[in-house]
């Protein structure tokens, strides 16, 4: 398991990773975002030849063009396995900094500060690293651990709030799959003014407890995908679109529809469905889904890594706070659950 540090002081705390190994050159991977807004951050504890790549900025832009920028820049720069990436940004850019690290002549060594709230609480924990391809979500990707993560809560500052409440989701996810009383206690209303240093250790907590059962999601880390086959459907659709959805926005959706199949399969109570789906719908509002792209998304779900087969496999709760997983759902029960979502009303 990754060695996770929380710190209040980011400068010092990767000037002493960088300290503590000789490295025989130091890369920093951004996007135009972390470049401007993050980077300056840790500015002071970089050494003067370090090699900075910056991508494009966003979810469209986590390719194999991208990484191919990427692996260019490196290979130019003639650097080799003693080298160290230090991936600066949220979870596009840990995914496919990752990813490029591990697949560089076999594997060089990456660190990953994580800027968004999303990716502090999520993407920085498990080892997952991937790119998106022919419009499928993560669909290529490696399981490969960084050296270390270093979460500073200080990153949240340069967020627009679109971006922190799009993590917020991931955080409600963890309460949802493993900790009622803490998904009970995240509030709806002012949720943007709360203690995001404890409520971000808690959530990591809650994810690294599972990983560290399931590290390549065999059985248990499955859980970790709920609202996620149906989250991962929606967004993939709207990625062309111009109006593109925030990837927890989306997971938010997914979570609602999800709760639904939960009640119609494994015994969710409808209090319990009217409380997820209430609380999700006060933070995130709701997505305007077009009946006639209900088979465009459900053609994206049959697409889930977790499915088996011509099987889909879901990770539904038969109680808040608990979760089971490879529950099998037809396309006819997706599509349904979809329907819930489209019909509940703004409080």
């Amino acid at each position: 398991m990754e060695t996770v540090l929380f710190t209040t002081d980011i400068q010092n705390s990767l000037a002493e990773v960088l300290r503590a190994r000789s490295y025989s050159k130091v890369v920093v991977l951004t996007d135009v975002n972390t470049r401007e807004h993050c980077l300056p951050l840790i500015q002071d504890a970089l050494l003067s030849d370090v090699l900075h790549i910056t991508v494009p900025a966003g979810e469209q832009h986590k390719t194999l063009e991208t990484c191919s920028i990427i692996w260019t820049a490196m290979t130019e720069a003639v650097l080799d396995r003693q080298a160290l990436v230090i991936n600066l940004g949220g979870g596009v850019i840990g995914d496919m900094g990752g990813f490029c690290a591990s697949v560089y002549k076999r594997g060089i060594p990456f660190l990953t500060i994580p800027t968004t709230l999303l990716s502090q609480v999520d993407a920085s924990v498990g080892g997952k690293l991937g790119i998106d391809f022919m419009g499928f979500k993560n669909h290529l990707g490696v399981f490969q651990l960084p050296e270390k993560v270093l979460i500073a809560p200080a990153f949240l500052a340069t967020l627009p709030q679109r971006e922190l409440r799009s993590g917020y989701a991931e955080v409600i996810k963890h309460g949802l799959i493993r900790d009622v009383v803490f998904f009970r206690a995240l509030p709806s209303k002012d949720w943007e003014q709360q203690d995001w240093t404890r409520v971000i250790r808690h959530s990591v907590g809650i994810k690294k407890a599972v990983v560290e059962v399931d590290p390549k999601e065999a059985g248990l880390r499955k859980i970790l995908n709920f609202g996620h086959s149906i989250g991962h459907a929606v967004e993939s659709f709207y990625l062309t679109s111009s109006n593109p959805l925030l990837h927890g926005e989306a997971i938010a959706l997914g979570m609602i529809a999800e709760g639904f199949l939960s009640f119609e399969k494994i015994g969710l109570s409808f209090e319990e469905l009217n409380e997820l789906s209430h609380k999700l719908l006060q933070v995130f509002g709701k997505v305007d889904l077009n009946t006639e792209n209900l088979d465009a998304i459900l053609d994206l779900c049959a697409q889930d890594k977790k499915n088996e087969g011509n099987t889909q496999l879901f990770s539904l709760l038969p109680t808040l706070g608990d979760c089971s997983f490879n529950i099998p759902v037809t396309p006819e029960e997706i599509k349904h659950a979809i329907i819930y979502y489209q019909q509940l009303h703004l409080a």
